[in-house]
């Protein structure tokens, strides 16, 4: 078979470009004689037909890159795009918050049991839970009466 035929269907099989198949100059007279695909796959597998990688982009320097970033280096306000809200996770700030809401929750209720059970403590937490409140002032604003 001719060889840009062999070219073909090794670059089919490889799934590449036919560019990127190479062919091993010593052995030109065996794949002149691949008929079938599976003569091609088993010229491949030879390593006779391979895939070229000519123009991979190297990784040393984003290596670099990430180690300083782990060590807390490139950090600085002038890296930084977007606003604090925007570069921190949602759910994680929402997690925090809401940690943060319960705690009180439980402090407010050991330190004014009466105020609390007058709106009721489950009340309280499931509306905690459906993000009600802003923040722990809220809270403690709706319990003790300090808003009104």
């Amino acid at each position: 078979m001719k060889v840009d035929k062999v070219k073909r269907l090794a670059a089919e099989l490889l799934k590449c470009g036919k560019n990127k198949v190479w062919f091993d100059p010593d052995n030109v007279d065996k794949i002149q004689e691949a008929i079938t695909k599976d003569d091609v796959r088993a010229l491949i597998k030879d390593g006779i037909i391979a895939e070229r990688h000519d123009n991979e982009q190297s990784r040393g320097r984003a290596r670099i890159l990430k180690g300083k970033k782990a060590k807390g280096r490139k950090r600085g306000f002038g890296k930084r795009g977007g606003t604090k809200k925007a570069r921190s996770e949602k759910h994680k700030r929402w997690i925090s918050n809401i940690r943060a809401q319960r705690k009180k929750l439980t402090e407010l209720r050991e330190k004014h049991p009466k105020e609390v059970s007058k709106i009721g403590y489950t009340k309280l937490y499931k509306k905690i839970k459906g993000g009600f409140f802003k923040g722990k002032k809220y809270i403690e604003a709706l319990v003790i009466g300090k808003g009104k």
